[in-house]
């Protein structure tokens, strides 16, 4: 098994709360979830269970942070709709998304179309790619994730 180690790819993103360097985060653990769209079901629970628990991610010392393709005002509507507690940024360019290969041709419906594959990752107080996980399912998924961060 290998020790090598992969660096996160480097990004600044804006947020309704400001624009967020992910390099200047460094010396925490960062959790960065991307999911698909502002609003819809599953994204809407997955951002919920990390709201949750991010009281729980902020005493482990976590900064946590939701990325979508959705623009400013979307997020600031769904964060008020919904009074969620997680920074979202927004990646209208899908620059970060394709950063990360999350964005992924999907098909629904016999339609083919391209978006953001839901996936979280871990990334370790030096900025490496501690732990990531691909297509997820959101049950349980926040609950996971913090596990996973407490154990850094």
């Amino acid at each position: 098994m290998s020790d090598a180690r992969v660096s996160a790819p480097d990004f600044t993103l804006p947020s309704p709360e400001g624009e967020v360097t992910l390099s200047s985060l460094r010396g925490a653990p960062v959790v960065l979830f991307f999911y698909p769209k502002d609003n819809t079901p599953g994204c809407t629970m997955e951002n919920l269970d990390f709201t949750a628990l991010k009281p729980q991610f902020d005493a482990a010392g976590v900064k946590l942070f939701g990325i979508s393709k959705d623009s400013l005002k979307k997020h600031e509507n769904f964060t008020k709709k919904h009074d969620l507690g997680v920074p979202l940024l927004s990646d209208e360019d899908s620059d970060v998304c394709e950063k990360y290969d999350v964005w992924k041709e999907k098909s629904m419906y016999g339609k083919t179309f391209w978006g953001i594959e839901r996936a979280t990752f871990l990334i370790d107080a030096e900025g490496a790619i501690a732990r990531e996980w691909r297509k997820v399912k959101v049950e349980g998924h926040a609950a996971e994730v913090l596990e996973a961060a407490k154990a850094l």
